[in-house]
């Protein structure tokens, strides 16, 4: 993977640089000190990862991380705690803090690699356009179709796909699913569930029901959800 370092302050960048060279599947592509310069070298190179500082001459790293495009994994290195919910809120892969040891930067390394293994659900229409996904699950890809799920079950760093004639249990956070389920008919309806809202078949204002299973509706997802179903 290319990493870009995008760091104003020269011993933190050769920290950075460091740790970037002892992990083989690294490579660094480039250093720079402004977002300007950044700027021009996503444009003009392949990059994965982006380590970003957020306190950068003119225009700050959390101004510059809202023009560019959700396909980096972006690592804010900073030593204020106190960005770290805007940063997540922001989608940020991982928030490391000044001064920076080996072992933190490894673990967010780690969060690139299982944030990757979103690509193993595949999604792709066959012949007669019927939507369908591929799963990662006990050394294999299963094939489900969109139309058969009924509603997807958080369970911390996996979840559960509850289809027509089967269960599949994948490693993905529930957060990460609507980078992968490319389809409109999923709504998040609570924290630990997303539903098939072809398949509802009742709601309130404190549950939403499917295939004969009432699901909790949280609060923060009310008025969404009742738009949604309402049409």
């Amino acid at each position: 993977m290319n990493c870009l370092i995008v760091e104003d302050e020269h011993l933190a960048a050769d920290v950075l640089r460091d740790y970037i060279e002892q992990l083989p599947g690294l490579t660094l592509t480039g250093i720079c000190d402004n977002v300007l310069k950044a700027s021009e070298k996503l444009r003009s190179s392949h990059i994965d990862i982006i380590f970003l500082d957020i306190n950068l001459p003119k225009i700050n790293g959390l101004e510059f991380l809202k023009t560019i495009s959700g396909k980096y994994h972006v690592i804010l290195t900073t030593a204020y705690h106190e960005y770290a919910l805007e940063g997540f809120n922001l989608n940020v892969t991982d928030y490391l803090l000044k001064p920076i040891e080996f072992s933190r930067f490894l673990q967010a390394i780690n969060k690139v690699h299982e944030k990757n293994k979103v690509a193993d659900v595949k999604t792709t229409v066959d012949n007669t356009a019927r939507k369908f996904y591929f799963f990662n699950t006990d050394k294999k890809n299963v094939k489900v179709f969109a139309d058969e799920i009924l509603y997807i079950e958080s369970l911390k760093d996996y979840v559960r796909v509850h289809a027509k004639e089967k269960k599949i249990v994948t490693k993905i956070p529930i957060g990460d699913l609507g980078k992968v389920l490319d389809d409109e008919r999923f709504i998040r309806i609570h924290k630990s569930f997303v539903v098939n809202s072809e398949k509802v078949t009742a709601f309130n204002a404190i549950q939403v029901e499917v295939g004969g299973i009432a699901l909790p509706l949280g609060r923060t997802y009310k008025e969404l959800v009742e738009k949604r179903l309402k049409g």
